[in-house]
């Protein structure tokens, strides 16, 4: 029970990350003529094991769901701040924390795609709520190092098809002070170099907020991109993408542009792969949305990971989150987020399963 409450806790760091506390930018953008859907697909497809409940059937229950419809799977995790800046080792740690899921989703064959989040997922401004209540910062270098071997024993350990080191890094230089920022540009690539010294083969990403690139979330709606990124990141193999539509002021799947992920790359040939990210199924503040739109948005999903080429696409949430018992307080953004998953939490079929099944059905031709 405490693994799940830990999880649960690292869930909502992430799913929350791009709220900022950000007005919603109401205007929507024109899009493109969508192309025919291909007939086979480029990307992995699969979840995290997030579960909608804090019980052990539930948890196996939605895991057991989800892994006969997905290839590949994604994880999702911050450093154990407590337990290194306590002395214990990198290795230790990882083995505590992973090694099970490894080795479930390796006896099924699934690519895995594991996302390294370096600052709060709850709040962008601000760093790891572990590393605050510690007095202590990623702007320091004994944090540094410490993430650093965390980093080169998750690649040797668990050997990860696809390694992030940070999530959300546009969205972190948005908000967060320089310092912070500039931190999370050094260690990540002083904990690349690392990683390449010992095992110069794994492939190497870092995450960016795709509403944020577009200029959804600030920017007054004019596109940025990630340039920057491209420059503060080189050692990347590939981007992982952060994206909730609906955050950005999209009312309707049909208004995001074609080139919604195709864009960020543009004069590159980095893949690119969702890792995050999702579109909700009932209404909560001013959003509206309903069962259909979300099946709607996989739909269109599917038309943007085939104009990108992308090679992965995961949401963090099979099920929806059930929020029972939870004192939410009246300024809470966490019902923006609940009902992202593809079914109920009681793990009954939203139309969204009926649409991810079809496609998943595809034939995989990377």
């Amino acid at each position: 029970m405490k693994r799940l409450g830990v999880r649960r806790g690292i869930r909502l760091a992430i799913v929350l990350g791009i709220g900022l506390g950000a007005a919603i930018i109401g205007a929507c953008s024109g899009s493109s003529p969508a192309a025919p859907a291909a007939a086979a697909r480029s990307y992995r497809m699969g979840f995290s094991d997030f579960p909608p409940r804090f019980d052990s059937a539930n948890y196996v229950n939605s895991l057991s769901m989800w892994l006969s419809r997905a290839d590949g799977a994604v994880i999702h995790v911050s450093p154990p701040w407590a337990a290194l800046i306590a002395g214990a080792t990198a290795d230790s740690a990882v083995r505590a924390t992973l090694a099970n899921n490894f080795h479930l989703y390796r006896a099924r064959g699934f690519q895995i795609f594991v996302t390294v989040d370096v600052t709060n997922g709850l709040d962008r401004a601000a760093e790891a709520p572990e590393l605050v209540a510690a007095g202590r910062s990623i702007t320091d270098t004994a944090i540094q190092r410490l993430y650093r071997r965390y980093m080169v024993s998750l690649d040797t350990i668990m050997k990860p098809d696809y390694l992030g080191f940070a999530a959300e890094t546009n969205l972190i230089k948005a908000a967060a002070p320089a310092s912070v920022y500039s931190a999370v540009v050094a260690m990540t690539n002083a904990a690349a170099a690392d990683v390449r010294a010992v095992d110069p083969r794994r492939k190497l990403y870092v995450s960016v907020q795709v509403e944020t690139a577009w200029g959804r979330l600030s920017n007054g709606g004019a596109y940025i991109g990630i340039a920057q990124d491209y420059a503060d990141f080189p050692f990347i193999n590939a981007f992982g993408l952060s994206s909730y539509p609906y955050l950005g002021g999209y009312t309707d799947p049909s208004q995001i542009p074609i080139d919604y992920y195709s864009r960020l790359i543009t004069g590159h040939t980095t893949p690119v792969m969702v890792v995050e990210g999702g579109w909700a199924s009932a209404s909560a503040g001013s959003f509206v949305s309903d069962p259909a739109k979300q099946a709607d948005y996989l739909r269109r999903q599917r038309l943007l990971l085939e104009n990108a080429h992308a090679i992965g696409a995961f949401q963090l949430d099979f099920a929806d989150l059930d929020t029972t018992g939870m004192h939410l307080p009246p300024s809470s953004i966490i019902p923006l987020f609940t009902s992202i998953g593809v079914v109920t939490a009681d793990l009954a079929a939203k139309p969204a399963l009926g649409v991810w099944d079809s496609i998943f059905a595809l034939p995989l031709r990377p």
